[in-house]
């Protein structure tokens, strides 16, 4: 690689690129808590445990090229529409999702639930393709409303087949609680965690929304990788009936399989982590 001679020193050695990396880490960890925990600069600053002078030459610059918004009123920042921009040009050249949206777009018609598709970014689920056509619309079960890993349906499926060193990390730290129903006690959840696996699906109640319920499937590449989930969404009553459970879970499954199999996935294929 050439190196530009500065005085006595090259561009590598004076100093300016761990500056300017370190500036880049700093806009990318910014970037991500606002996406997560929308606020005011001192908020930010204290989540990130940054002085607030340090952030806010970043934040300006943010603000200014459209990657943050702040509100007037509040002064309190949010992801900006540059970013959208950003996020749909990975949303448009998406694999699973281009594989999976015919089969998602059929399942959303027969059922009155929220049909979603989801994938793990860390510690968290992320939603990709959520629709909803008929019956009650279901709050938080929209574009932006990410929740962590064991929290919910998706978020189990998805820990349930990722690697077994992550598994541990995860329910090493402090689990946060979202309703009273929300399971924080790593021994009950690697109990639920061998249980998904077991079945091939997970379901649970009222431990993201105190209404809601959901069911989630994972979905397989050709190498036997949960890469995503499918997810349905209802009020928790609806997943009361036990014929009409039955019915959306063969959807559900039906529809993970399919999306499966378009991805390269055969059954009878090795599923899922190793143990």
């Amino acid at each position: 690689m050439a190196r530009r001679k500065t005085g006595t020193r090259t561009e590598e050695d004076d100093g300016s690129r761990p500056a300017l990396l370190k500036g880049v880490r700093r806009a990318l960890q910014l970037l991500e808590y606002l996406a997560r925990h929308p606020g005011r600069a001192t908020d930010a600053a204290e989540g990130l445990g940054l002085p607030w002078a340090t952030l806010h030459r970043t934040l300006s610059e943010l603000e200014q090229g459209g990657f943050l918004q702040r509100d007037p009123d509040s002064n309190r920042y949010s992801i900006g529409p540059r970013l959208w921009y950003i996020g749909t040009g990975y949303l448009a050249n998406h694999p699973v999702l281009e594989a999976a949206q015919p089969y998602l777009e059929i399942a959303a018609e027969g059922v009155e639930f929220t049909v979603q598709l989801v994938e793990r970014l860390g510690d968290v689920s992320v939603t990709l393709y959520s629709q909803h056509r008929t019956g009650e619309a279901i709050t938080k079960a929209t574009y932006g409303h990410h929740f962590p890993l064991h929290c919910g349906s998706k978020g189990q499926v998805l820990l349930a087949y990722a690697e077994p060193r992550f598994v541990e990390s995860y329910l090493a730290r402090d689990l946060e609680r979202l309703t009273p129903e929300t399971i924080t006690e790593p021994e009950v959840l690697r109990a639920r965690l061998d249980e998904i696996r077991a079945k091939g699906f997970a379901r649970t109640e009222g431990d993201v929304q105190a209404f809601t319920g959901s069911l989630s499937a994972p979905i397989f590449n050709r190498k036997g990788e949960a890469v995503a989930a499918v997810c349905y969404i209802a009020r928790r009553s609806a997943l009361r009936h036990a014929a009409r459970e039955e019915e959306v879970l063969e959807s559900l499954l039906g529809t993970a399989q399919s999306i499966s199999i378009a991805l390269g996935w055969r059954p009878g294929d090795t599923l899922g982590r190793e143990a």
